[in-house]
């Protein structure tokens, strides 16, 4: 049920984004959710687009460095605490969230959370079990 994540690794450089962007752009891909996270050199640019197939194809075959990664996408309530419930919950079952990044969905008091975490499968488990609905390829397509 994991969401599939495209990372770009891309030299710190003007004109890197766009060029990652405009190949997305030709390839007929919307990105849905997307961040950067650099150094002095170089950044990795991660992303949840509509079509993660085409989308590390298109990429690849313009030189980029491309992995698509699988990461647990969860809708939580935009609200004060939200971020910090989710992540207690996560953090008393032992699981550490190597990154996140987070974006206010389309459905009202909504906001999604994508997270890198050391064991998908249980972190998953976890969260539904809690009451939390997850993302899927599917849903970030269409609703993200």
């Amino acid at each position: 049920m994991s969401v599939r994540q495209l990372s770009v690794f891309a030299e710190n450089k003007q004109g890197s984004l766009y060029e990652t962007t405009a190949i997305l752009s030709e390839a007929g891909i919307n990105i849905r959710a997307f961040s950067v996270a650099d150094t002095n050199e170089y950044g990795v640019i991660r992303m949840i687009v509509d079509d993660p197939r085409t989308a590390a194809y298109s990429l690849s075959s313009e030189g980029k460095i491309v992995s698509v990664t699988d990461v647990v996408g969860v809708q939580i309530s935009d609200s004060q605490g939200g971020l910090s419930k989710l992540l207690g919950i996560v953090s008393q079952a032992g699981i550490n969230v190597e990154y996140l990044y987070a974006f206010v969905s389309s459905i009202p008091n909504t906001a999604n959370v994508v997270l890198r975490v050391s064991d998908n499968e249980t972190t998953e488990k976890i969260l539904r079990e809690s009451g939390y609905s997850l993302l899927t390829d599917e849903i970030a397509r269409t609703q993200i």
